[in-house]
């Protein structure tokens, strides 16, 4: 880190969960900190996240340590919401197709030799762990019943933060247009927004989901980008048992807090397409079909219908992995760029903060660093 003074001022590029915890973590530490979004708060992928809260399946052990973390940190929220429709710790169930790829046994065995809580389930054995499934339908393999899991609603979250943000001082500058880092002999030295206005900083975060690449490029940095578009769907509230998140061959589920259900699938966003003008076309059938496939996993196949739906990129970096800290060659300039924004969202924020008031390199970000994309490079 090249900071070795506690910043006066930091200005937070984004209003996605990222930069909104980050920020709420700088104004606890007393410094003063601003927050800018191109447009009202949460209108980013944190407002089209499943929010899944996990760290199910396989994935490096410093990946699933700081997702470890992650969760930890939702659990002490929840304990000071306990009653938050926003925040469920119900557990998250798992399966898979029937064919060659069928790794439940694997991932079970995997996860169990972790201590990550798992629990393998017969098909007949769900309804007596999480109710709300249309057990008919689970492979012959069988599900994972992971109890720790849970969801959280991030626009909820993100009101909730940004609340303590202004009690604290911290100023929300919403609806700025683009924003732009201001680099100046190796330093970042402010942020200048769409309409030309300039603030100065002693540091910068930029959090501002699938743009980041592009926007470090400007600086002739380089972050390897894997952005798909993304898709969610939120159903009308209905009454059903379903409490844990779902993972299913042909959509995921989540309940949401007004009663209805968040749903998404990797075949659906294949489905969409960007039009000329880089819009999004959303075909109904697509939708049509997010509703089927849902209805045809839940116990007594309700019918669905669409409340809303949110399309746009899902931040992904070139290699999977998250992308957090400083920019190797210009001092004060940070990024958070990840595709786990919901799991990872409290403990980078608040690893984030730190880095930024004190200097210190935590070790859980050890392997997150942007520089590996400039090692590459190079």
């Amino acid at each position: 880190m090249n900071a070795s003074i506690k910043p006066s001022k930091v200005v937070v590029i984004g209003g996605g969960i990222f930069g909104v915890s980050t920020a709420v973590h700088l104004a606890r530490l007393g410094v003063r900190t601003v927050l800018i979004n191109d447009g009202p708060l949460a209108n980013g992928a944190s407002g089209r996240s499943l929010a899944w809260l996990n760290s199910a399946r396989k994935r490096t052990d410093a990946y699933h340590r700081l997702r470890l973390a992650g969760i930890d940190r939702y659990r002490t929220l929840a304990v000071r919401y306990p009653d938050a429709p926003w925040l469920r710790f119900d557990g998250g169930l798992t399966w898979d197709a029937d064919d060659a790829g069928n790794e439940i046994a694997e991932i079970f065995d995997y996860e169990r030799d972790l201590g990550y809580h798992a629990q393998w389930l017969a098909p007949q054995r769900i309804a007596a762990a999480t109710p709300g499934v249309d057990a008919s339908v689970v492979t012959r393999q069988g599900a994972i019943f992971n109890p720790g899991e849970g969801w959280v609603d991030l626009p909820s979250l993100i009101g909730t933060l940004v609340k303590e943000f202004r009690t604290l001082g911290g100023e929300i500058v919403t609806d700025a247009g683009r924003a732009m880092v201001d680099v100046e002999s190796g330093s970042a030295r402010g942020v200048i927004t769409a309409d030309g206005m300039r603030r100065d900083a002693d540091a910068v975060l930029l959090a501002a989901g699938g743009d980041v690449p592009a926007i470090v490029a400007e600086a002739g940095q380089h972050i390897g980008d894997s952005t798909p578009v993304a898709l969610l769907v939120r159903t009308k509230p209905i009454r059903h048992p379903l409490k844990a998140v779902l993972n299913t061959p042909r959509v995921a589920i989540r309940p949401t807090p007004n009663g209805g259900f968040a749903l998404d699938a990797a075949w659906s966003e294949e489905e969409v397409s960007v039009k000329p003008d880089g819009s999004y076309d959303v075909r109904q059938s697509t939708l049509e079909g997010l509703l089927r496939e849902a209805s045809r996993v839940l116990e007594g196949n309700p019918v669905l219908e669409v409340e809303d739906y949110g399309v746009g990129p899902k931040p992904i970096p070139g290699d999977g992995e998250p992308v957090f800290g400083e920019l190797p060659s210009i001092s004060g300039y940070f990024v958070a760029f990840s595709h786990s924004g919901a799991t990872l969202g409290l403990i980078a924020g608040e690893l984030l903060a730190d880095e930024i008031a004190t200097g210190h390199r935590h070790p859980l970000l050890a392997d997150f660093r942007p520089e590996r994309f400039s090692a590459s490079q190079r």
